[in-house]
């Protein structure tokens, strides 16, 4: 099988559906694997399902691995020697080669009809054999295909899987045997003429000369079939090797499940909606199977490449957690520099996430806030609730919020705060605090107590960016009126 000189890896997803977490961390460890020893990535998509494919999932597809910056050295718009790279406009390619496979002995003609493989199969499973194909139609003369033919029957086309054990090294598990019995013969070929997946993969990847694949666990079991198909392919002179295969582990999600596609966590849209950075999101999807080292979790995408090495890949299932995924964002959000932070804030800074008018977004306040608001967030569509309070007109009404901080005695704290505040220097955020902490020692409380109403009167939140701090950057004016308006507020109740 093929080493690890002149590296070609594919990426071929169906597009059916968002793109999901799990098919994410397939393209990553191939992209990483081929970046890591200079290879090459081929980006391939199989459309041969016109029930489930969509064009709008293609789209999506594309928009995603462009995203997260996984880029392809071949396939859809890179063009490329293979093309064209969809299996939808290969039709011709496969038909020729099934052609071939059945001239060569290496397929056969199947007419047995659904039903009658139902009962075999429940025959031998009440007799306690393998329930798979009985080869039934393995050798059949002119006279009964003929027969069957007349009979109206339609054969499907059956590749015949040889009477030895297959054994191949798995990147990941090691080596494997997989016996005859428990790998029969199966359809290449549908019907109607229509090829099926078994057909088509192995023999894009033969065509694109594909020297390691990389893919999910539950793709294991048609592995010896698709390395007896690579030696007919090369006894046929269409394919010039098998390549090395690596399955990657499960990826689980609540109760020890696998990660479905319909699990809420599984979307990549979710995650891009809420803000991740996509170094942040495919550092933690790494994680799900790989070790960057013992002692690290957080590291570059081209620190990841530097080190990546599919041997080092875990074979045991990998449980996708949420909240590690946010911790290791927020810290990849942190090593940003301020400049880059600010403008990857900027989608949830404007319609249709800013609660606020367009004319009301102050890019001065936005930049003398973003220091301090980026060792805050965990997901960039945070910053939203975090400095609403500098464009709104009014803070957000919080009535849990004002509950909790609005104690008896509040409307007299927030009186001496508001006077020792105007007198403040305003150019000085530590001015400001010592303003709200001898307000508070007059009323016999601590900072932490005595800030909390002033916060909720300018914020409309009991927790947030530094208070005083961000007093600063609202300005005087704006800070006094809604104090004022706080204490109305309490005159009134």
């Amino acid at each position: 099988m093929a080493n690890a000189t002149n590296v070609r890896v594919r990426f071929c997803p169906s597009p059916t559906g968002n793109p999901h977490v799990g098919l994410v961390r397939t393209a990553l460890f191939n992209w990483a694997f081929a970046r890591h020893h200079q290879g090459t990535m081929v980006f391939r998509i199989e459309d041969t399902d016109a029930a489930r494919d969509s064009e709008e999932s293609y789209e999506q597809l594309l928009d995603s691995l462009r995203w997260l910056g996984l880029d392809w050295d071949e396939g859809p718009e890179a063009g490329g020697p293979h093309a064209p790279y969809r299996q939808s406009q290969r039709m011709d390619i496969y038909k020729n080669v099934a052609e071939k496979l059945l001239a060569g002995g290496y397929a056969y003609p199947c007419y047995c009809t659904v039903t009658e493989l139902d009962e075999r199969r429940e025959a031998a499973r009440a007799a306690g054999r393998p329930s798979g194909y009985d080869g039934k139609c393995r050798i059949l003369t002119d006279e009964q295909k003929a027969a069957y033919e007349r009979e109206g029957r339609e054969a499907i086309i059956r590749f015949r899987m040889p009477d030895e054990p297959i054994t191949f090294t798995d990147l990941v598990r090691g080596e494997l045997t997989f016996t005859p019995d428990n790998v029969p013969d199966y359809g290449i070929v549908r019907a109607s003429g229509a090829p099926l997946y078994t057909l088509v993969n192995p023999v894009d990847d033969a065509l694109m000369e594909i020297t390691h694949v990389l893919r999910g666990e539950d793709l294991l079991s048609s592995t010896p079939r698709q390395i007896a198909l690579y030696k007919a392919l090369i006894e046929l002179g269409i394919a010039k090797q098998i390549p090395a295969f690596g399955h990657l582990p499960y990826v689980m999600g609540e109760g020890n499940k696998k990660l479905s596609k319909r699990d809420p966590q599984a979307s990549l849209n979710l995650y891009r909606e809420r803000g991740f950075l996509p170094e942040g999101l495919l550092n933690y999807l790494s994680l799900l199977g790989w070790s960057f080292s013992a002692d690290q979790d957080v590291f570059s995408i081209t620190e990841m490449i530097e080190r990546f090495d599919i041997a080092d890949v875990n074979a045991n299932p990998a449980r996708f957690d949420l909240k590690k995924a946010e911790a290791i964002n927020a810290d990849h959000i942190r090593r940003l520099d301020v400049k880059a932070f600010a403008e990857a804030c900027e989608p949830w800074l404007q319609a249709p996430h800013a609660p606020w008018a367009p004319e009301d977004f102050d890019r001065a306040a936005w930049e003398a806030i973003a220091p301090y608001a980026q060792t805050r967030l965990t997901v960039l569509s945070d910053i939203t609730a975090n400095v609403d309070f500098l464009f709104l007109p009014e803070p957000v009404e919080d009535d849990a919020s004002w509950q909790k901080a609005m104690k008896e005695g509040s409307d007299a704290l927030l009186r001496t705060a508001r006077e020792k505040l105007e007198a403040a220097d305003w150019s000085s955020h530590e001015s400001l605090k010592n303003a709200v902490l001898a307000a508070g020692e007059e009323h016999g409380l601590k900072l932490g107590k005595a800030q909390a109403p002033v916060r909720v009167a300018v914020t409309g939140r009991t927790v947030g960016l530094p208070l005083f701090e961000s007093l600063e950057i609202l300005g005087r004016e704006k800070t006094l009126a809604r104090v004022d308006a706080a204490l109305a507020k309490l005159a009134a109740a």
